[in-house]
């Protein structure tokens, strides 16, 4: 499984004595365009997908760097992921360290205003009728991270490019199944002649 990575928004929660970022990370059944209408795909995220094992060590980074120091983390209770009719929900209170509050006070200003989050997918559906493919992801195998990025990597075509690997893949395989259905009628077809022209 290949890690993705999708894009939202983060917004403070105005407190006198604490340091809070939320957002919905994840909205449920809401579609989204994936790439371009010329290569790329309209993806919805089924209500269903997460699990708790699958978000129960998830920290808080910054542009998903290991180099840097982890802003907030589920383990401690400073990241807080809860899922309801909408979506998932991030809620994250800051520590009392400089760089946090150099990324509070850039949030407040407006200079960082999204969040991205990195996770593999278990099990997805995809529908190919329409103009433009779609995939559902029915099952989200882990979510590795939720970070607050300056530049989203979702803007650049680097970033859903893994997904459209997966759709390519999806594509071939359902075209080699299509050819073996229309080759497999033709013989059935074939057969039927053979047989109804032997019995004159």
């Amino acid at each position: 499984m290949k890690k993705e990575i999708r894009v939202a928004e983060v917004k403070l929660e105005q407190t006198e004595d604490k340091m809070i970022l939320e957002g919905y990370a994840i909205l449920y059944n809401e579609e989204t365009l994936i790439g371009t209408r010329e290569y790329g795909f309209i993806e919805s995220i089924d209500p269903n997908a997460l699990s708790e094992d699958a978000i129960k060590d998830v920290p808080m980074k910054y542009n998903h760097m290991d180099s840097f120091l982890i802003i907030a983390r589920t383990k401690n209770k400073s990241l807080e992921l809860t899922s309801d009719e909408k979506g998932l929900k991030v809620r994250a209170e800051l520590l009392d360290t400089q760089h946090n509050k150099d990324i509070y006070k850039m949030v407040k200003s407006g200079l960082l205003e999204k969040m991205s989050f990195a996770f593999t997918v278990k099990e997805q559906e995809w529908d190919h009728e329409g103009e433009i493919p779609k995939r559902r992801i029915t099952k989200i195998d882990r979510l590795y991270d939720v970070s607050i990025v300056d530049i989203p990597a979702y803007d650049n075509t680097s970033i859903y490019a893994r997904s459209l690997e997966s759709m390519d893949l999806e594509l071939k395989t359902m075209e080699l199944e299509k050819r073996k259905r229309d080759a497999s009628l033709i013989r059935k077809r074939i057969d039927l002649k053979i047989k109804i022209g032997g019995t004159k």
